[in-house]
């Protein structure tokens, strides 16, 4: 650092204060990440209420169910019987006594249904070799659940003592623990392998056990901190109760991405021949402002889930604000701290055969054979990459979003198998259509209106029987629950729902004077959810481009550098988009990834990767970018400043990039699929953003543009002075003046 000027930015009055005060920053963080820990055990994590989460028609109708006293979902469990002798017959009967037998001394169970009761043929399958006991859980979602193990032991049991017959259980509660087991159970998987990862390739980068671990440490204990204090607004704002998981994720990308920037820059100034202070100092002022800035572009970002309108989306936004603000601010402040106290310890533990001067190379060699070509010949390289970009975007034009559906559930958990017999042998049975009606239920109109609407429903040959019409005690409110054709999720089951909304209730219901109804179930939630994200798509990518375009307006004093990273990015998530959907849309990895295509890709995928894949994206863009704009106030070329800038800092970047890849990559690997999509399109669009656009676009674009890249117009000279390089004097005036002609 020039003795004749110190860096006066945020991020360097920050890591000097810390340099100074490392008792004070270091044990403050410990007590923070303490605390919070221990407040959020104490007060609790408040989850979404699964009975709440509906939104349109359907949570309209999961409303007047609930205030007329009905549970919107009944909670029915059903065990299945399957022979190939017919249900007539006394082995068969006897199997199916054995199951009524043994559930009905079961407190915790109403309304148990044999398929041999009279006015209950239809629990028998069309081609008589199928069977289902019925029956609906009491109590809440949350007390079946804890309740439910106990009867599918039970029924497990009777499948034990009957080999020649299929005897399996499946329903809402006991279908929802399991695959909220397995979901659980996965994640923590992937949490477990991610760590260990991380820490191969720190120490790859770094060559030192202590070297490594403070950018981990420092991350989870980010993650840490984050998980106890989502507790807080968690009973304002309801977390999803994957919230931790992304958490996670998040934390650890960016906490490391934040360290990684840090320490290299730190290490690589103490490589120059500067004193640990002065290192120090200018690390802060250089790399911890690029921390800084991209702190702030990411929380921007994260914020617009928030305008999704959807409690997920809200809770993920929440979430993911608090992470990346704490695992900045802990950048900003322990980081420094720990490595003023440290000094040259920090290369403590160092892993043999991995080269020290390999490691503190200024300008990393591979990277500079990489960035030639593209410097040399910039419009055949920026043409050949927006090609390659644009081509791997194609996709899009035919994105179709699903919710996954039976034919997707990974076969190895509990209860899968089970709902698929079912869904062959009683069609719509297991994701009906559930018609709330509001109206005087004893009045004639209303008992022939529901009589109308079950002869249409079964003429409109898309939906089936059985259907069953429940009341109410104050014969206020009439549920009808209805069978649609398909899985519940697929084109047909939607295509029976648009009939029965738009069509036959409208004709049947809605001519009843003063009635009032709606329709929820599994393929009207999936339908009205999906309709809800589709609106909100350009609310929230424009919240986003936007405010990241002033961010980078204000930090670099120039229009060419925003918007050129925003075109940037989206080619690159345009791309990350197009391969989620060819490989899952089109079907084209499922031999490599085991699983089976639903038609589709996860309606909650398209706003989350842009959000976090463009926060992401702008991490790269500005650390890079900050490097290169030091270089051209030192008073570089446009050119020399940017193979400067991206040489200097391509080995940093594709360290943090390994670091996500393979973090998300863990995810593509889980048997659930919407975790599968959710890997794949993460880890590809890092993959292409570290190669494709930050080694060959973006450098490109520089060249060709020269020095328009840092063209303000005069109108914005008052925007304010942010410094790059504090040690020499800057090179051009504010603004830029636009090159002749």
């Amino acid at each position: 650092m020039s003795p004749l000027k110190r860096s006066n930015n945020l991020a360097a009055r920050m890591g000097r204060w810390s340099a100074s005060h490392w008792k004070t920053a270091v044990f403050g963080w410990l007590v923070l990440v303490i605390a919070a820990s221990v407040i959020g055990y104490a007060v609790g994590t408040k989850n979404i209420d699964q009975k709440d989460a509906n939104v349109g028609q359907a949570h309209r109708a999961d409303h007047m169910l609930r205030d007329a006293g009905f549970r919107p979902d009944p909670q029915t469990e059903i065990v299945l019987m399957q022979s190939k002798t017919s249900v007539s017959d006394p082995a068969f009967r006897a199997v199916v006594n054995d199951v009524v037998r043994t559930v009905t001394p079961f407190t915790t169970i109403e309304n148990l249904r044999s398929p041999y009761q009279a006015g209950h043929a239809d629990q028998i399958s069309e081609d008589g070799h199928s069977a289902m006991v019925e029956w609906n859980m009491k109590g809440d979602s949350t007390v079946a659940t804890k309740r439910i193990g106990k009867l599918t032991a039970a029924t497990a049991s009777v499948a034990k003592a009957h080999p020649g017959f299929y005897v399996g259980e499946a329903g809402s509660i006991s279908s929802g623990k399991a695959l909220n087991d397995a979901f659980n159970s996965q994640l923590a998987k992937a949490g477990e392998r991610s760590i260990p990862l991380t820490l191969v390739v720190l120490l790859l980068v770094f060559g030192a056990i202590v070297a490594a671990g403070v950018p981990l440490l420092l991350a989870l204990s980010a993650v840490a901190a984050t998980i106890g204090l989502v507790a807080l607004p968690s009973h304002i704002v309801p977390m999803d109760q994957n919230v931790t998981a992304v958490i996670l994720l998040v934390g650890l990308a960016v906490g490391v991405d934040y360290s990684l920037f840090y320490i290299k820059r730190e290490r690589e100034e103490r490589a120059a021949g500067k004193g640990a202070r002065a290192a120090l100092e200018a690390a802060a002022a250089t790399s911890g402002r690029s921390v800084l800035i991209s702190g702030v572009t990411v929380i921007i970002a994260m914020a617009g889930m928030l305008f999704a309108r959807d409690k997920t989306y809200l809770s993920m936004g929440i979430g993911t604000i608090i992470v990346v603000a704490t695992a900045m601010i802990g950048s900003l402040t322990v980081l420094p701290a720990l490595l003023s106290k440290l000094g040259d310890r920090i290369e403590r533990g160092r892993i043999p055969f991995i080269s020290r001067s390999r490691r503190e190379n200024s300008e990393n060699r591979f990277w500079s054979a990489v960035l030639t070509p593209a410097l040399r010949r910039p419009l055949a390289s920026a043409i050949a990459a927006t090609t390659v970009l644009l081509v791997l975007a194609t996709p899009v034009l035919h994105i179709h979003t699903a919710q996954t559906g039976l034919d997707a559930l990974p076969k190895g958990i509990p209860t899968v198998s089970t709902i698929q017999k079912l869904e062959k042998s009683f069609p719509g049975n297991v994701v009906p259509a559930v018609v709330a009606i509001k109206a005087n239920t004893d009045s004639p109109a209303t008992t022939a209106a529901i009589g109308e609407l079950r002869s249409e429903a079964i003429a409109s040959g898309q939906m089936r029987n059985p259907i069953q019409v429940d009341v109410n005690p104050t014969h206020t409110v009439a549920r009808v629950t209805i069978p649609l054709a398909g899985n519940g999720t697929d084109a047909k089951s939607t295509a029976a729902l648009h009939t029965l909304r738009d069509r036959i209730l409208p004709a049947t219901i809605g001519k009843l004077h003063g009635a009032d109804y709606a329709v929820t179930g599994g393929t009207a939630a999936s339908v009205d959810g999906n309709a809800l994200l589709k609106r909100s798509w350009p609310i929230v990518f424009g919240f986003v481009l936007t405010f990241a375009f002033l961010l980078l307006l204000v930090s670099f004093r120039s229009i060419v550098i925003p918007a050129k990273a925003i075109v940037l990015n989206l080619l690159s998530v345009g791309a990350a988009y197009g391969v989620v959907i060819a490989t899952f849309q089109y079907g084209w990895g499922e031999s490599i990834l085991n699983f089976r295509s639903n038609g589709g890709i996860a309606a909650w995928l398209p706003i989350f990767m842009f959000v976090i894949l463009f926060g992401f994206s702008m991490d790269y863009h500005v650390f890079i970018l900050s490097r290169v704009r030091e270089a051209f106030d030192r008073g570089m070329k446009t050119e020399d400043a940017v193979a400067h800038g991206i040489k200097t800092t391509a080995g940093v970047v594709t360290s943090a990039a390994i670091v996500m890849v393979g973090v998300f990559s863990i995810f593509a690997t889980l048997p659930i699929l919407d975790m599968k999509e959710a890997g794949v399109g993460l880890a590809a669009a890092v993959l292409i953003d570290a190669t494709i656009v930050r080694a060959v676009l973006l450098p490109a674009t520089m060249k060709l543009l020269g020095d328009w890249n840092w063209y303000l117009p005069k109108w914005l000279d008052w925007l304010p002075q942010l410094e790059h390089e504090p040690s020499a004097p800057k090179r051009l005036p504010d603004a830029v003046p636009a090159p002749a002609a």
